[in-house]
């Protein structure tokens, strides 16, 4: 089984030590933190003898001791690190491994052991990877290969699953949902005996690195695999089904977190059957759950998947905000409502979804996507962690001591971008993502730039021109994926149902309310109160900001207003000069990032460089493709040239 390490393969220290010290108590000795040093240090000092509680200590020796403190937090740490000798310190076996792992990152990016003090405990409570992966082992969605958990309907559980607990627990992921939330096939039978066993050895694993293990049920469950004739949440046949399916589950997997579930939405099953709403659906599976401190995780991505192009009032962007907000206060405690980023569906630019702070009587957690669905699929380069961090920073205007996205939510999780390649994200690049993710969940104060040199220094080397360059590629490749694709978060504009490529007007007369509503006169969506009305979803401040055309951000413009295409942006250029601008200037990033990665050949190993090589040759190819589309699809409507006569096809 041949697979990268990632930003953990240990390297050499700069250090002639011939002896490391790991001094603990006897229970800690079979500890993951225990044997993360033991792993670490016979890979970065191969030529020392690494031992237990010696009683030799001199010059050629270094000693760490671990402990753990009651009075810390459980997923806090301590780090009191010198010269020779280091002490480590966790609330928990858990808040040890993290602090094992903050050790073990500083020594390897200083390349020796220096002297430091930390302290930390993470930001966010639950900090969880949603893996869309099935049973079959196909991965929705999926940009890396197959699924690692499943094969042709087997759970698994071996060395790769060991390395990913341990890439995962680095960066302080303490939750993995590990199917598709489109329950199908014989996933839906995760929840029998069929896969009690391997369940168990999974959520086994998991523990020992800190992390709970959930898995997504099918809300239909009590007729597809619990031979009942009705999966009606008050029905009590349905509710004795669902506790004594629970009590079984969780007897059998001590570390198993609880659901996540996606109902009522895009044809999965949901309490809408039965003339019954969320709060009855999830209330119910929080009961059956809640006496082994389960946790229910109940998705608010529904909207009506059959809209008419024709009706301008109706809007997807408004569903989540409808059908949630009137049901606050009425969940149980052990209930977290998982609310998408945006509005919409992951795209490039959406504004903050208005429910963050509105539900002030309901626990809430947001969601985002590593898996590039609609940022590249892993084929453009395109850093998410900075949206990410302004998104989780965005002050919502509600009347809270906090207003801040990170500080209205109990959790956050993300889409995974995983797979069985050999460097589990498809490209090497979309590592970057999913470290940065977990690094930024911890520690929301991280800065983003010595993140990304951080990255690249772990994963590459110490080679300060790779650094540079790739800590350059990163930092720009949001934008630049933004510039050439869709203008002033107007979003899709792709081909429908794979989501990869230019369509102006893919979905403009389909039944999915991603429309952009484009003609001679204009383009973007009225969401103001004289449109569909969305923007009064917001707390009063974004509400009148949102809803006035001269004040919205110019990067949100399309999605709240249309306007004509010579509207003035606030830097003074028109909207179809900004479209024009942005895409040719987008590809010519792409190009700069294609040319700053070819420069590495030699500096990186080859198998590296010609993964990432392939990669910005279809990026520059696809992004082409749009920029031209793009272009050419507005030039034709709005019959208006580019100031600066560049080439447009008519």
């Amino acid at each position: 089984m041949v697979f990268s390490k990632l930003w953990l393969n240990y390297k050499k220290l700069d250090d002639t030590r011939k002896r490391i010290l790991i001094s603990c108590e006897h229970s800690l000795k079979e500890s993951a933190a225990f044997e993360e040093l033991q792993t670490a240090m016979k890979a970065m000092l191969p030529e020392a003898i690494v031992l237990w509680k010696s009683e030799v200590f001199d010059d050629d020796s270094y000693l760490i001791v671990l402990g753990i403190h009651p009075e810390l937090d459980r997923e806090e740490y301590t780090i009191a690190a010198s010269l020779n000798i280091t002490e480590i310190c966790g609330g928990s076996e858990a808040g040890l491994l993290y602090g094992v792992f903050e050790f073990l990152k500083r020594t390897a990016l200083a390349g020796g052991f220096i002297g430091f003090n930390a302290q930390a405990k993470p930001s966010q409570p639950l900090r969880m990877l949603d893996h869309w992966d099935n049973a079959d082992g196909s991965i929705e969605r999926g940009y890396s290969g197959k699924s690692f958990f499943f094969k042709d309907g087997e759970l698994l559980v071996n060395e790769r699953t060991v390395m990913y607990a341990r890439l995962m627990a680095s960066v302080g992921i303490n939750g993995v949902v590990i199917n598709n939330v489109n329950v199908r096939g014989s996933a839906k039978r995760l929840l029998t005996k069929d896969y009690a066993d391997s369940l168990e050895e999974l959520g086994e694993l998991f523990g020992r690195y800190g992390i709970k293990l959930f898995i997504c049920p099918d809300f239909a469950a009590p007729i597809s695999v619990g031979g009942l004739d009705s999966a009606d949440p008050l029905d009590e046949r349905v509710i004795n089904w669902w506790k004594e399916c629970c009590a079984s589950l969780f007897s059998r997997i001590p570390n198993l977190g609880g659901f996540l579930v996606k109902a009522d939405s895009e044809g999965q099953p949901g309490p809408f059957a039965y003339g019954r709403d969320h709060a009855d659906g999830a209330n119910m599976l929080a009961r059956a759950v809640a006496p082994f401190g389960g946790l229910v995780i109940w998705r608010c991505f529904v909207y009506n998947c059959a809209q008419d192009w024709r009706d301008l009032k109706t809007d997807r962007a408004r569903s989540g905000y409808d059908n949630f907000m009137p049901l606050d206060g009425r969940f149980d405690d052990n209930v977290i409502l998982q609310v998408k980023n945006g509005p919409m569906d992951f795209q490039v630019r959406e504004p903050v979804h208005p429910l963050f702070g509105a539900m002030k009587h309901t626990k809430l957690m947001a969601e985002f996507q590593l898996a590039q669905e609609y940022t590249g699929q892993q084929k453009h380069v395109c850093w998410l962690v900075p949206m990410i961090k302004d998104i989780l920073g965005f002050h919502t205007k509600h009347d809270m001591q906090d207003d801040r996205v990170s500080r209205t939510v109990c959790g956050v999780a993300a889409v995974a971008n995983t797979g069985d390649d050999f460097c589990w994200t498809g490209s090497e690049l979309a590592a970057a993502n999913l470290y940065g993710y977990g690094r930024l969940l911890f520690n929301e104060d991280t800065d983003l730039d010595e993140l990304a040199e951080e990255w690249a220094q772990l994963t590459f080397g110490d080679d300060e021109q790779v650094i540079s360059a790739v800590s350059e590629i990163l930092k720009g490749s949001h934008k630049a994926y933004e510039d050439y694709t869709v203008p002033l978060g107007l979003g899709w504009m792709c081909k429908p149902n794979h989501h990869y490529g230019p369509d102006p007007w893919g979905y403009e007369f389909d039944r999915w309310g991603t429309y952009n509503r484009a003609d001679r006169n204009g383009i973007g969506v009225d969401r103001s109160p004289a449109g569909t009305g969305y923007s009064a979803q917001y707390a009063p401040e974004w509400a009148e900001v949102y809803g006035d055309i001269d004040r919205c951000p110019d990067d949100l413009l399309l999605f709240f207003h249309r306007v004509p295409y010579t509207h003035k942006l606030r830097g003074g250029k028109t909207v179809i000069q900004h479209i024009y601008d942005a895409h040719f200037e987008g590809y010519e990033q792409a190009e700069h990032f294609a040319a700053l990665w070819a420069s590495l050949k030699g500096r990186v190993d080859e198998r590296t460089f010609k993964n990432v090589s392939e990669r910005f040759e279809e990026q520059l190819n696809c992004a082409k493709e749009w920029r031209d589309i793009i272009n050419t699809f507005f030039h034709r409507l709005s019959g208006i040239d580019d100031k600066q006569g560049r080439k447009i096809y008519n």
